[in-house]
């Protein structure tokens, strides 16, 4: 879905990604990562949430945690990341970057609140008093944390297993509990999905949680809580900063924005570009199909199904052109190989191109992220695992 973006904006992307893989220099199964646009898709995100007095926060797990991107993204003046779970913390807190929020979608487990702790997140929201309660007992004395509150009211959705949080009804009762508890500020709210693409339309709405948290953000600022923090992700890039601003969301936490892959960057032209794609390589043919190298052909299900392509071949511009319809496997399945259509103008070893968005932490892919790429001197910044730990390809 996102490859004829690609083809179309970034194409020197995929030219690289060729030139580099017939020669050698990154293996199969690797999501390369495009730095110099990274770094313009920063710039502008950044520039844009400072003129409206948004905080902005980076989601890295898309991005297999790396932290050459994530130095980028310091480079650019993004230099807070939001962590979906300690994993991500972990990952981020070793490349330098400062959490600037923490227990987004995933709680902190009662074990690792004092690491947590350790890595000062700015702000920190929890689902329930315990772990509000376990945040106080494990903070040092004089130590102030910002607790962000997840609510939620009736007409609200979540994805599955993304449940939890407190009754709108309730918060009040809740906002007094956290401020007895030692060291524990109530500073604000936050939610998930505030927004979602609407394939109808082809354009990203806003969702009734949302509307929850404005309504309840108004009543509470009114009743002498605030001003309040408004925590507001989901499908996040720069066309919405202005909206979400004057609507009352203080906080952006862009990911896929980042590397233009949101959902509505495959349909239409947006301020940021792709910059992001996925190699791999023909192994073997049986009954006339080549078989590619799999390990991160994960896509993330913001479209009903579609037809796969890839860019396939040895020549960096003639594979451009040749793109080829390719299965790959179900989520239930182990992606080993895709396999490309049958009689398809493919050889052995061709190199072979797809726009996934990925959701890389959830893969065994290799991340390698280049720079030099705009300027047609591409240099391999390393290559990493899909958890942001650097390899000793091709001897790891």
């Amino acid at each position: 879905m996102f490859l004829s973006k690609t083809i179309a904006r970034n194409p020197d992307l995929i030219r690289t990604a060729v030139t580099l893989h017939q020669q050698g220099l990154i293996p199969a199964g690797s999501y390369l990562i495009d730095l110099d646009t990274v770094a313009q898709n920063a710039c502008l995100m950044k520039e844009k949430a400072d003129s409206l007095g948004l905080k902005i926060f980076a989601m890295t797990k898309q991005i297999g945690r790396n932290p050459a991107v994530i130095r980028t993204l310091m480079d650019a003046g993004i230099d807070s990341a939001v962590c979906v779970d300690m994993a991500d913390a972990r990952r981020v807190h070793e490349a330098g970057m400062k959490i600037g929020h923490l227990g987004h979608l995933v709680q902190v487990p009662m074990a690792e609140t004092a690491a947590a702790v350790a890595m000062e997140p700015e702000y920190w929201t929890v689902y329930s008093l315990e772990k509000a309660r376990q945040i106080s007992q494990a903070l040092p004395a004089g130590r102030e944390q910002k607790i962000l509150l997840r609510v939620y009211d009736e007409g609200d959705t979540f994805y599955t297993g993304h449940e939890g949080g407190f009754p709108a009804g309730e918060i009040r009762q809740v906002i007094a509990e956290i401020q007895k508890l030692p060291g524990l500020r109530f500073a604000g709210l936050s939610t998930f999905p505030t927004q979602l693409f609407d394939p109808e339309t082809v354009t990203v709405r806003h969702t009734h949680n949302y509307e929850t948290l404005k309504k309840l953000k108004q009543e509470l600022e009114q009743e002498g809580y605030g001003p309040l923090e408004i925590n507001a992700p989901g499908t996040t890039s720069s066309h919405l900063f202005e909206e979400m601003a004057a609507s009352g969301a203080t906080q952006v936490e862009p990911g896929h924005g980042l590397t233009g892959t949101t959902p509505i960057h495959a349909l239409r032209d947006m301020a940021e570009k792709p910059a992001m794609v996925y190699v791999s390589e023909v192994s073997h043919f049986y009954k006339n199909r080549g078989y590619c190298y799999g390990g991160g052909m994960y896509i993330d299900p913001v479209f009903p199904p579609y037809e796969v392509r890839a860019c396939v071949g040895k020549d960096p511009d003639t594979t451009l052109r040749n793109l080829v319809p390719c299965d790959i496997p179900a989520p239930s399945a182990i992606d080993y190989y895709g396999i490309l259509a049958a009689n398809a103008p493919v050889q052995a070893d061709d190199t072979v191109v797809f726009g996934f968005r990925a959701q890389i932490f959830v893969t065994r892919a290799f991340v390698v992220p280049v720079s030099g790429i705009a300027d047609g001197k591409p240099v391999v910044q390393g290559i990493y695992d899909s958890d942001g730990k650097k390899m000793g390809w091709p001897h790891c």
